[in-house]
């Protein structure tokens, strides 16, 4: 049996198992290359949606992460290197 891989470790040449895929590009995270965040639930009601009362755990891989981080947390990245 073959476990999905790390793209970014296969990247550097070295073979991590994934723990998870990205919620946004798909590809195989390991824990050191992944984001993990806490979103609101939504689920479809009627016309509309509705929050659900706990926060849902989304994970995604730094590239999605820091793509789709506010600009200010960009820039706040960026002048402290």
């Amino acid at each position: 049996m073959s476990l999905m891989k790390c793209f970014d470790c296969a990247w550097a040449e070295e073979v991590v198992d994934a723990v998870g895929v990205c919620h946004h590009c798909g590809v195989g995270v390991c824990l050191r290359h992944c984001h993990v965040a806490l979103e609101p639930g939504h689920r479809l009601a009627g016309v509309g949606q509705s929050t659900l009362a706990r926060p849902a755990r989304e994970l995604t891989c730094l590239t999605c992460h820091f793509a789709m981080a506010p600009v200010q947390q960009a820039e706040a990245k960026r002048s402290v290197h």
